[in-house]
């Protein structure tokens, strides 16, 4: 079965033509917005897809139709920025549990795994956008396809440039903020869970830059819930931080991303083309065991701290039982990419299993 992102085309042919999957069964529905809820929102399933794979509102719209409720929106910038050179998807070779320290370099495959629910994969774009006066119009079409229990969700980020004051990417995240929320949508999402071109590090492990752009987004969007896309902590007193963070400015915590390695081709050469892709993002099966310690993890401090903030589990979910995993776990919504890449039928498998 091949990805509805068409990994074998660029970035610009899949967000024109849309998902290249044709459906070939009929989704049905058991449950219409009666038995979860996620933000205060009714929802039928608390399963979606994350920031990622949704280009645009045809994306999201197929996303709907094939039952995953809580889906978001491609995460967004206050100005357009171009993809990093095709290819922006390769698989990658992988132990079960994908630990960095362990394993800093992985190699590439050269074939498709024939075990879907073990594929990993690199994925390296650069978040690229599109003018705000684009995706804004878009936003608002993609919403219209939101059925009964259904939420999508929007994801933005604040944009390093050259020669930028640490104002001036702080005033980066209050403006796409504001951009993203005139939109209508009901919850957002900011991500600060990507490298940023020119920045070694995540901004989610920067915490007190974290506090500020938290605390410089919750004047600009008043009351709109707001989740937080984090990557993994090792150090439970910087999780700790964020869940305060969180606990003060936000109303969920998403996490994680991918897990950062060197990946090489079968030459031993670097796989992934351009000066600034020597690591990139692993997501898929390897990934899950870090996605659940940080579920866990988050969920302990919450009942410890008694605080308030919802938890969405993400990283490795390829068949139900991973979904069911992340719940025992302690998340409020579950969301798989790569997963459901392979498998859009995953949330109607999901669906029919529990």
């Amino acid at each position: 079965m091949n990805s509805f992102y068409d990994i074998y085309s660029s970035y610009e042919d899949n967000y024109q033509k849309g998902p290249s999957f044709k459906k070939t069964a009929k989704v049905v529905k058991k449950n219409q917005g009666q038995d979860y809820k996620f933000l205060g929102f009714n929802i039928n399933l608390p399963f979606g897809i994350p920031a990622g794979p949704l280009l645009n509102s045809k994306f999201i719209k197929f996303a709907f139709d094939l039952g995953f409720d809580v889906s978001t929106y491609k995460t967004v910038r206050s100005d357009y920025l171009p993809c990093l050179p095709y290819p922006n998807v390769l698989f990658v070779k992988t132990p079960k549990e994908l630990h960095p320290e362990k394993t800093p370099i992985l190699n590439t495959l050269e074939k498709e795994p024939s075990d879907l629910s073990k594929i990993s994969i690199t994925n390296s774009f650069g978040v690229p956008g599109k003018k705000p006066e684009i995706w804004q119009e878009d936003v608002k079409k993609a919403l219209t396809y939101e059925k009964k229990g259904q939420l999508m969700i929007l994801g933005f980020m604040a944009t390093v440039k050259k020669d930028q004051t640490p104002r001036e990417f702080l005033n980066d995240f209050a403006l796409t903020a504001k951009l993203a929320n005139e939109t209508g949508v009901k919850v957002l999402e900011v991500n600060l869970s990507c490298p940023n071109r020119g920045k070694k590090d995540l901004i989610c492990y920067d915490l007190e830059t974290t506090k500020k752009a938290c605390e410089t987004i919750r004047k600009t969007i008043d009351n709109t819930p707001l989740i937080l896309k984090v990557g993994y902590y090792k150090s439970e007193k910087d999780l700790e931080k964020l869940a305060e963070i969180a606990n003060e400015y936000a109303s969920a915590i998403a996490a994680i991303n991918t897990l950062q390695v060197t990946v090489k081709d079968k030459n031993g050469n670097q796989a992934l083309p351009g000066e600034n892709r020597k690591r990139s993002g692993v997501c898929g099966a390897s990934i899950k065991w870090a996605g659940l310690e940080m579920v866990k993890r988050l969920n302990n401090i919450r009942e410890k701290r008694n605080y308030k903030f919802e938890i969405v589990g993400v990283g490795g979910v390829m068949t139900p039982s991973g979904y069911l995993e992340y719940r025992k776990a302690g998340a409020n919504l579950v969301q798989s990419a790569t997963g459901a890449m392979w498998n859009p039928y995953l949330a109607s498998e999901i669906e029919h299993q529990i």
